[in-house]
C-alpha cells in the first residue's frame, strides 16, 4: 500500500528516477560521528530554502579555462554539507568557464546568438555539477530554461518546487531562456519563484567591499548594505537588474567566499564572515 502511495506522489518520469529514491536528508550518520552542527534541524537553521549562485569561472581552478574536476567536487562537498544541515537548495552557475556572450558580442558575434551559446555553457556546467553531487549520493536535478527533454529537465515551477520539498538539489541552466539577460538575473528570478529565503552569491571574497580589496589593502567591508548603495556606487555584487528584482521582493543577497572550506555551512548556521544586502 505504500509503494502505491508513493508513486502516486511522483512528478513524472523524469522527477523520480527510481522506486525507493531516498532524499539524502534520509540517510543519518550514527550518533557518534555527528558533530554538533549535524544535529541542527531545519528549524535551527538560519535560511532554510536558498539559491546558491556561482559564476562559471569558480569552476575552472587554476586553469584558465573549462572546468577543474576538483574544484567542482570541492564546490559539490560544500552543497551537500548544507544538504546535510536539511536545507533546500537551488543552484544557477554562470557559463563565462566556457563561453560569455558579451564577450562574443564585443567580437562581433550577433549578440543574440551570442547570448544563446553563453546559455549552453551554462548547461554544460550545470551536468558538471549534477555529475559530482550524484557522485556523493545528493540526488540532484538539472532544469533548462532551454528544452532539451534528452539532456536534463524543462523548467515547470510547481515540479521543481517537488524537487526541493523531496530533498533534491535543484540546478537551473540556461539562464532565464532569453538573450540580454545574465545568470544573475536568471538567479534572482527563480529564487523568487521558488520561494527561497536568500540569496548567496560565492565569490572570491569574504564580502562586499568598497573598492578591490586584491589591489587596494585599504579596502573595507561592509557587514551590511542596501541594494540601493550597492546600485549607487557600482560595487558590482550583481548587475543592475538582478539588483533591482532582489530589492522589488525584499530578497536578501548574502555576499561570501567560496574559498572559505565550510564558508557556506557556516552561515546558514548563523556563522561566518559575509555580507547582507538587504533594503
Amino acid at each position: 500500500m505504500e509503494k502505491k502511495q508513493d508513486r502516486q506522489e511522483k512528478d513524472g518520469p523524469q522527477a523520480d528516477a527510481a522506486e525507493g529514491e531516498k532524499a539524502p536528508g534520509d540517510q543519518k550518520a550514527p550518533e557518534d560521528q555527528k558533530t554538533p552542527e549535524d544535529q541542527k534541524t531545519p528549524e535551527d537553521l538560519k535560511y532554510k530554502r536558498v539559491m546558491l549562485k556561482i559564476s562559471g569561472e569558480a569552476l575552472m581552478g587554476d586553469q584558465g579555462y573549462g572546468l577543474h574536476p576538483p574544484t567542482v567536487e570541492r564546490i559539490a562537498r560544500e552543497v551537500k554539507s548544507v544538504r546535510d544541515l536539511g536545507a533546500e537548495v537551488c543552484m544557477v552557475i554562470g557559463g563565462g568557464n566556457i563561453f560569455r556572450g558579451l564577450q562574443g558580442s564585443a567580437q562581433g558575434m550577433e549578440r543574440t546568438t551570442a547570448d544563446y551559446m553563453g546559455m549552453l555553457a551554462t548547461v554544460m556546467n550545470a551536468l558538471a555539477m549534477q555529475s559530482a553531487l550524484e557522485g556523493m549520493g545528493v540526488f540532484t536535478r538539472v532544469i533548462s530554461a532551454i528544452p532539451m527533454d534528452q539532456v536534463c529537465e524543462p523548467y515547470i515551477r510547481r515540479r521543481a518546487v517537488r524537487h526541493l520539498e523531496k530533498g533534491r538539489v535543484c540546478i537551473f541552466a540556461a539562464g532565464t531562456g532569453n538573450p540580454y539577460f545574465t545568470t544573475d538575473t536568471a538567479a534572482t528570478l527563480r529564487a523568487n519563484e521558488m520561494g527561497c529565503e536568500a540569496i548567496f552569491k560565492g565569490t572570491k571574497v569574504d564580502g562586499v567591499y568598497d573598492k578591490d580589496p586584491e589591489t587596494h589593502p585599504d579596502a573595507k567591508r561592509y557587514d551590511e548594505i542596501t541594494y540601493d548603495d550597492v546600485l549607487q556606487k557600482h560595487l558590482g555584487v550583481m548587475d543592475a537588474s538582478a539588483i533591482a528584482l532582489a530589492r522589488d521582493n525584499k530578497l536578501p543577497i548574502i555576499v561570501f567566499s567560496l574559498d572559505e572550506p565550510g564558508g557556506l555551512r557556516g552561515i546558514l548556521s548563523g556563522e561566518g564572515t559575509y555580507t547582507t544586502v538587504h533594503g
